[in-house]
This record gives C-alpha cells, sequence and structure tokens, in this order.
C-alpha cells in the first residue's frame, strides 16, 4: 500500500531528539517478505511534503543527517558519525564520475524554443540527448544551442535524440563554456554558483554524468580522511548517472519498465579490493544505488566483480538477488521511482515503508541535497 498522511500520525507522536554525542534509535518489528503476488507501481507511492524537498545543500557536506536502517531498529544519527559505525577492513565503493554542464538552452532551425540536456558523450563531437520542444524535432534539423554552438538531430533513438555537434571545438569543452548545471526537476530554482561545487563530489574525476551521483555529495575530504584513519578501504567505480534516473515509471506492471542503459568502468583495484574484502570477511559498502548496479550488473555479467567496461539496464525490484552489496549509503528517492524500488529490494518493502515514514515524521530533507541512510541488507 502507498503511503498516506495517517501513516505519518502515530510516528510523529513521539520526539526522537538526537543526542550530540550518539543517536538516538526508534525499535520496532519489521518484516522481510519476498511478494508472492507482483508489486505495482502503486506499491511505492508515497506523500511527501513539498517543503522536505530540499532546494539546497546543507551548510557542510557531513553535516547531514543520517538514518540508519540496522537489525529492525531506526537510528536518528549525523552523518559525521558514520565512521563509527563501520569496522576496520569495511570496503567503501564510490562511484567518481563527474557531472558536466549538460544542459542547454537554444532553438531549433524554425525558430522554436527547446531545452536540450545531454544524457550521454559519444566521443568528442556526438551525444545522445533529451530535447523539450513544443514539437519534436526531425532527423537533419539544425538546432542552435546556447551562445554560439551548433548541432544536427541525426537520428532518434527511443526518447532520446542523437546529436552531431559541428566545429573543431570538442563537446566537452562546449558544454563548460555554454552548458549550465542539470538540477534535477525538482529544485524549483535555476542553478547558481554554489551548484557548480556542490552538485559535484570532492572526488569527482571522470566527466560524464548527467546527474549527480548524490549519496556521495556528504562526504567532503575530512570524512574521507576519518574514515582512512579508521581502517575503512576506499575503492572507486565510474557510472556516468544519465538523465534516465529521473525517468519516471508509466506502467502499473513493473516487468513492463525499461531503463536508460549507462555506462560505467570497473578497475582492476576494485575489482581486487571487494574480492579481497570478501575473503577477510568485511563488508562491502555501495555509495549510492549507481554503485550498487554497477557492482550487481558486473557480477551478473561475469559470476563476481571484474575489471573492464560496460553497459547496464539493470532494473532492480523487490525479489532481485543481491549478489556483492551487503550494505547501502542513500540517499531519500521519488515515490514511484527506480531508485525507491531498488531501495526496497535491499532492505525489504516494509522496512523501507517504515523508515519512510520515520522520516517524513522527523523532517528529514528528501531527494538530491537532502540527508542520508545507511541501510543493512534485508536476509535472503
Amino acid at each position: 500500500m502507498p503511503l498516506r498522511a495517517a501513516d505519518f500520525e502515530s510516528a510523529a507522536s513521539t520526539n526522537f531528539a538526537t543526542p550530540a554525542h550518539r543517536c538516538s534509535f526508534l525499535r520496532a518489528p519489521i518484516i522481510h517478505f519476498v511478494p508472492v503476488t507482483p508489486l505495482t507501481l502503486d506499491d511505492f507511492d508515497y506523500e511527501l511534503p513539498p517543503e522536505l524537498i530540499a532546494q539546497h545543500p546543507a551548510s557542510r557536506r557531513a553535516s547531514s543527517r543520517l538514518l540508519r536502517v540496522s537489525a529492525g531498529e531506526l537510528h536518528d544519527c549525523r552523518f559525521s558519525e558514520l565512521p563509527q559505525f563501520l569496522a576496520s577492513g569495511d570496503l567503501l565503493v564510490f562511484n567518481d564520475t563527474r557531472v558536466i554542464k549538460a544542459r542547454l538552452l537554444g532553438k531549433k532551425q524554425t525558430g522554436g524554443r527547446i531545452e536540450v540536456l545531454i544524457e550521454r558523450m559519444l566521443g568528442s563531437h556526438e551525444a545522445l540527448a533529451q530535447i523539450r520542444a513544443s514539437h519534436a524535432p526531425r532527423a537533419g534539423m539544425r538546432l542552435l544551442l546556447g551562445e554560439a554552438i551548433e548541432a544536427e538531430v541525426t537520428a532518434r533513438v527511443d526518447d532520446l535524440y542523437r546529436l552531431r555537434f559541428t566545429g573543431e571545438v570538442p563537446l566537452a569543452e562546449l558544454l563548460d563554456r555554454h552548458g549550465t548545471v542539470p538540477l534535477p526537476p525538482y529544485i524549483a530554482r535555476q542553478p547558481i554558483a554554489e551548484d557548480e561545487r556542490r552538485y559535484q563530489t570532492v572526488y569527482a574525476r571522470s566527466p560524464g554524468a548527467a546527474a549527480a551521483p548524490t549519496a556521495g555529495l556528504h562526504f567532503d575530504e575530512a570524512m574521507l580522511a576519518a574514515l582512512r584513519a579508521a581502517g575503512v578501504e576506499l575503492a572507486f567505480l565510474t557510472l556516468h548517472v544519465g538523465a534516465g534516473t529521473f525517468q519516471p515509471v508509466r506502467t502499473q506492471d513493473l516487468s513492463q519498465h525499461r531503463m536508460h542503459a549507462e555506462a560505467y568502468e570497473i578497475p582492476a583495484q576494485t575489482a581486487a579490493a571487494i574480492a579481497a574484502a570478501r575473503g577477510r570477511g568485511n563488508r562491502v559498502i555501495a555509495v549510492g544505488t549507481t554503485s550498487v548496479r554497477a557492482l550487481e550488473a558486473s557480477a551478473a555479467r561475469h559470476g563476481k566483480v571484474a575489471e573492464g567496461v560496460g553497459e547496464t539496464d539493470l532494473f532492480i525490484t523487490p525479489g532481485y538477488r543481491f549478489r556483492v552489496v551487503d550494505r547501502l549509503l542513500t540517499n531519500f528517492h521519488l515515490p514511484k521511482s527506480t531508485l525507491l524500488m531498488l531501495v526496497s529490494a535491499f532492505a525489504g518493502v516494509e522496512t523501507v515503508r517504515h523508515a519512510y515514514r520515520h522520516a517524513i515524521a522527523q523532517r528529514y530533507r528528501f531527494f538530491s541535497y537532502g540527508d542520508a541512510m545507511l541501510i543493512d541488507r534485508m536476509p535472503q
């Protein structure tokens, strides 16, 4: 059943003030199950007060709140407390993709206004993109974008368009000069200078994402240093997050939904670090749903996480059997979203419903610039 306002009333009647030195917690019976009848889109709906959608980042990256979900308990914590929840030898896996200035405004050769969102760069002069226009552009149509960017629509690929950019300047450079930060649609404002820094992880290295891997936005250099000092190991992979991460699911039958494919790369060091952590009995913690999808896609393809590049359109829903990830650090996700479905598959549908009720009652901040959750995987 979807979450409704009445579901939050009992949780809201309890005060869970968090002491500065430790987490407070709520113990409750949480039922893990794999549904006998298929879940539908409405099973992942919930009501969210609009004021809980974070419109700006927290004052400092690591000052966000952290809801820890473990062994039937909900712990209200601060993100700065993360190192104490990890053991020496545990492995955190981060997505080091770098957000590009993927949004361009312009017009068609016929004069109609358009908005282009680069979904994926295909070499130095081509890209797949979403295009918003009053009338869908046709193959062969020329576009004038930004101040001086010319492009041609060469083909339509499902709900995306293949664009070829003219001139000698590489696309990445054009976007950096003329594009804007592709803030998600639920952030109801125009990008400002702050977003160029804060809608980007501090460890971002490989340009190509149209959306940030938002669980990583909470980490600053001091937190990374504290984790290393505590003996926690850090590893990195790259999955270029596409704008399709915000693509709505349009069918009640989840088996009919198709994910946009996203490119990923797993370095040899990361594959080796995962094998070593497994060998010594430590946990693998994915930072964000994008890290989960890359790791699980690699394991599904090779039988284990392996070095290499690939693409994934893996759609994880309840009933999926995880091969790699033991714990998940993630933000709070949109109703009816594929990301919420992945988290529900990881922790259990009822666990996630319970956690979201609690988070709303306790006024956590939601979505990209919001607060975080640290979740243990449900028994498999």
